[in-house]
């Protein structure tokens, strides 16, 4: 068994205006960000309705958000950050009947790997830039999770995959990030700040995926 799993696809475009009494002037908040990731997946049948495989995960997203103001659409504030992982994992996959044009299925699969991330902007306090540029290193991760769906059956040998599922994920990174601060505005580099936390997080969600699966001939 063969295929791909289309985690999540996303694009997101937006616009936020902001007012206030006079005499403070508005500003309008852009955004945009895109999300997509891809697992590719390789599985043997050890039994007539068993499966267990390997899989490998792709993922990235790319995030922006800047501030124009209302007066004179000078932009004031800018954030932008991308992220990209790879990882390796495993999956046992079990149909609850024999092929007809709906098999069910349940999934437990576990993946594990590293990844890096950027991000890149600045932002005024007052009259003074604040101009910052990071990045993470020694990026890691770990998910698992468990999926019940159903496999349409195109024809003998390809379906498609409509599953929901519940996901663990625990990521765990270093990001070091230099700030440069400019007094006044006026083109030179008054300070320099440098910091380097380490981040750890863990998430629950809900995940739906669409996938394609190829149901390949054994060996006679």
């Amino acid at each position: 068994m063969a295929g791909v799993s289309i985690g999540t696809v996303s694009y997101n475009s937006g616009k936020a205006d902001y007012t206030y009494p006079p005499p403070t002037t508005g500003f309008t908040r852009n955004t945009n960000d895109f999300g997509l990731s891809l697992s590719p997946n390789y599985g043997w049948f050890i039994t007539a309705n068993t499966v267990i495989g390997a899989s490998l995960n792709l993922g990235y997203r790319h995030s922006k958000i800047f501030d124009e103001d209302a007066v004179n659409g000078n932009t004031f504030n800018k954030d932008e950050s991308s992220s990209f992982s790879l990882g390796v994992g495993g999956f046992a996959r079990n149909y609850f009947s024999t092929p007809g044009k709906f098999y069910p299925f349940g999934q437990f699969g576990f993946n594990f790997g590293i990844g890096s991330a950027d991000q890149k902007g600045f932002y005024f306090k007052g009259s003074d830039k604040y101009t910052y540029n990071g990045k993470a290193s020694g990026s890691f991760f770990a998910n698992t999770g468990l999926a019940f769906g159903l496999t349409k059956l195109l024809n003998k040998h390809t379906g498609l995959d409509f599953s929901v599922g519940y996901n663990f994920s625990y990521y765990k990174n270093s990001f070091k990030t230099t700030t440069l601060i400019d007094l006044t505005n006026n083109g030179t580099v008054d300070q320099t700040n440098i910091s380097e936390p380490t981040q750890k997080f863990t998430n629950h969600g809900v995940s739906l995926s669409v996938g394609f699966q190829i149901f390949l001939e054994g060996k006679k």
